[in-house]
């Protein structure tokens, strides 16, 4: 009688649970309505304990050629991309090829002489205080920035915002360094020290850092703008070339393993990602309450970052004591994805 019993009572722990997993995806697909039809589309992967419970994409990846946003599709993964900047460092540290408290004119010797006390730990960080590039872009220009023309911008700067290591203050300048300086440190261009070490041995085969004219991203997802109702193809600015700060394309499916490797040392030590999240310095000049590690976000349980480029809108965010992680990544300027991923999570929670 009591196996009876207890054979009952795993099988109504069984339906509850699954009934709660399909009440939870159901509520997901209620809050991705936004993004559903011939409209810029989106892709939503959540993994609870290393498994996908919703790995699918809505709307529309290519408006003008109809096709549609899927799991595999590639988007800008704009400022995301600092966590992969952030993971290089870190891995040429754990090389012995860097210190994370080197000068950061110790590897890029054409930088004013303040920099001299900036080191590659504040870039990490945004503790450095250096001018934000998109401000010094001369008014007019129409081509492209490179990582050479931000490095030569700021080598032409005379001052800091504040004295290195002294505050906060978010710098796609210090990434697009920090980039320059893998580079220098490892002997080889960025996009190959990226895959090599991280996107091949991660199999992470549909992932790269777009170089201009140089490389064909698979399965691309186009960005889009909304404007007076209508939505207007808005995939590339001025600073859509930079590197180190925002250029990789990834897909849901990648990112999933990219999520796997961070709860074990297959890329990262002990060490590494104990740097990487961990809190270094109080965010402050930006909406949501949070600390900063390297490349991550860090607010309560959660590790996040968004990522948003013309066009392009993304937030990935882990919760690793309950082993949970949902990625929103779209193709279009509007909605901001941070608060839907948190309400796509909250039933996924319990």
């Amino acid at each position: 009688m009591r196996l009876v019993t207890l054979f009952a009572l795993s099988l109504f722990v069984v339906g509850t649970t699954n009934a709660a997993t399909a009440g939870a995806i159901q509520n997901a697909n209620r809050l991705m309505q936004k993004y559903t039809g011939d409209v810029p589309g989106a892709s939503l992967l959540v993994i609870k304990d290393g498994k996908p419970l919703i790995d699918r994409g809505y709307g529309m990846a290519d408006l003008e050629h109809h096709v549609a946003a899927t799991p595999t599709t590639d988007y800008r993964l704009a400022s995301v991309t600092k966590q992969f900047t952030a993971a290089a460092i870190l891995l040429l540290s754990q090389d012995g090829k860097l210190k994370l408290d080197d000068s950061i004119r110790h590897w890029l010797p054409s930088l004013p002489t303040f920099a001299d006390k900036m080191t590659l730990r504040e870039l990490l960080c945004h503790t450095g205080g250096l001018l934000d590039y998109e401000d010094l872009i001369p008014t007019g220009a129409t081509k492209q920035l490179n990582d050479q023309d931000v490095l030569r911008m700021v080598s032409a700067t005379t001052h800091t915002y504040f004295a290195p290591g002294s505050t906060y203050r978010y710098s796609n300048t210090g990434y697009v360094l920090l980039g320059l300086v893998v580079e220098k440190a490892s002997g080889q261009p960025l996009q190959d020290f990226l895959k090599q070490r991280i996107f091949t041995p991660l199999h992470m085969d549909h992932t790269l850092l777009y170089v201009h004219d140089d490389k064909t991203v698979p399965h691309r997802a186009y960005g889009y703008s909304e404007t007076d109702g209508q939505w207007q193809r808005t995939d590339q600015d001025l600073t859509s070339a930079t590197r180190g700060d925002g250029g990789i394309y990834s897909s849901i499916g990648d990112l999933a393993k990219w999520d796997a490797a961070l709860y074990d040392d297959r890329l990262l030590n002990d060490a590494s990602r104990k740097l990487a999240f961990s809190p270094h310095v109080k965010v402050t000049g930006e909406p949501y309450e949070a600390s900063y590690g390297f490349g991550w976000r860090i607010t309560g349980d959660t590790l996040w970052h968004s990522g948003e480029s013309i066009g392009f809108r993304n937030v990935i965010v882990r919760w690793p004591k309950q082993h949970l992680t949902v990625i929103l990544l779209s193709n279009r300027n509007t909605p901001e994805p941070y608060r839907t991923v948190l309400a796509i999570a909250e039933p996924f929670l319990h």
